[in-house]
């Protein structure tokens, strides 16, 4: 099991470290500061990995930035849930811990982490930040689509090449280790790349007398990643739990009456932790004093939320924005005001 040198985490964003630690997937420790890469330091790369670090930097870097997004983007998607995608500042380790579980939500992480991965870079190559890449050299010439014919122009982003080099990078060290855990996160870190794909807009600009689009003008791009995001939230919803095959291969539905995994769905083996209570061996921390919603009859009720256990009240006070006028030309003025409200928290366990 890999810890986090101490000494790493002064180079290291904060978010990253919390949560990054004991996970054996390391590549998430990239979440670097300037310029500095620590590619010898970072535990758990294997050989092709650090090797890949040393030779792109600027990639490094760019993954490092990225990975608050999809962190991010992961803690948005779960906000309302039991399971937030997050741990307490206090206890570093329960995230890695629970990660090393087989459940859904592993295979969330691994495929939001990979599909963060591809979108960042591929951003990082249309924006000239990266020497090895840039737009799409494919998109050239005239195509058609439903509208008509149109030019290639602009900059597509090269999608293709951000999904090669991810999954040359993080299924490296699945690609060694071929176990079952291995090729169940090969399996979902596929299906996260293939959602960004998933995702490309064809986007236009016409030309021609007062813009009649005589001629148009296209280019691919990537859909704003919350898409990606609440795509992998619905196959997070119906993810397959698998058994390995005979043959220790690939995998095949643990139960008969559900259908067989496809290239695009999350797959997991263990069945989640109780989210409901603090467990340090599971990685679970429990939902005492999570906010919850007392009038709410979804994931984010009290009732829900506390798990049965009931929930405190208190009054607390906020700034919220009112009496807004709009003032030609062209502003909104608001004034700040007080209100009090209510704020239900999950009571901890007894």
């Amino acid at each position: 099991m890999n810890f986090l040198p101490s000494g790493i985490c002064f180079y290291l964003s904060v978010a990253i470290c919390w949560f990054t630690s004991r996970v054996d997937a390391s590549w998430w420790y990239m979440g670097t500061l300037g310029s500095q890469v620590m590619c010898d330091n970072i535990p758990g790369l294997i050989n092709k990995q650090r090797q890949l670090c040393r030779q792109h930097p600027k990639v490094m870097q760019a993954i490092g930035a990225g990975i608050k997004s999809w962190i991010g983007e992961c803690q948005h998607q779960f906000r309302n849930h039991r399971w937030n995608c997050n741990t307490m500042a206090r206890e570093h380790t329960l995230v890695g811990r629970l990660l090393h579980r087989s459940s859904r939500e592993a295979a969330f992480v691994y495929a939001i982490s990979s599909a963060g991965m591809v979108y960042t870079l591929t951003s990082a190559c249309s924006q000239g930040e990266l020497e090895n890449c840039s737009c799409d050299p494919g998109k050239k010439g005239s195509s058609r689509d439903a509208k008509g014919a149109f030019d290639w122009g602009g900059c597509s982003d090269h999608v293709d090449h951000a999904i090669k080099f991810s999954q040359v990078f993080i299924d490296a060290k699945e690609r060694k280790e071929r176990d079952a855990r291995a090729l169940m996160n090969l399996h979902n870190n596929r299906a996260g790349r293939k959602a960004v794909k998933r995702f490309m807009n064809l986007e236009c600009k016409c030309h021609g007398v007062s813009g009649s689009c005589n001629v148009r003008t296209c280019w691919l791009a990537m859909a704003d990643f919350r898409q990606t995001g609440d795509y992998l939230r619905k196959k997070y919803n119906n993810a397959i739990q698998v058994v390995m095959n005979q043959y220790g291969t690939g995998f095949t539905s643990a139960y008969r009456m559900f259908k067989r995994p496809t290239k695009n769905d999350l797959v997991y083996f263990e069945d989640s932790p109780d989210y409901c209570i603090w467990d340090h061996e599971s990685g679970s921390v429990g939902t005492g004093g999570r906010v919850c919603n007392r009038t709410s009859r979804g994931a984010d009720s009290c009732e829900v939320m506390c798990c049965g256990r009931g929930y405190d009240t208190s009054r607390v006070s906020r700034t919220t924005k009112c009496e807004c006028k709009f003032h030609w030309c062209c502003a909104v003025h608001c004034r700040d005001c007080q209100e009090e409200v209510d704020v239900h928290t999950c009571k901890t366990q007894s």
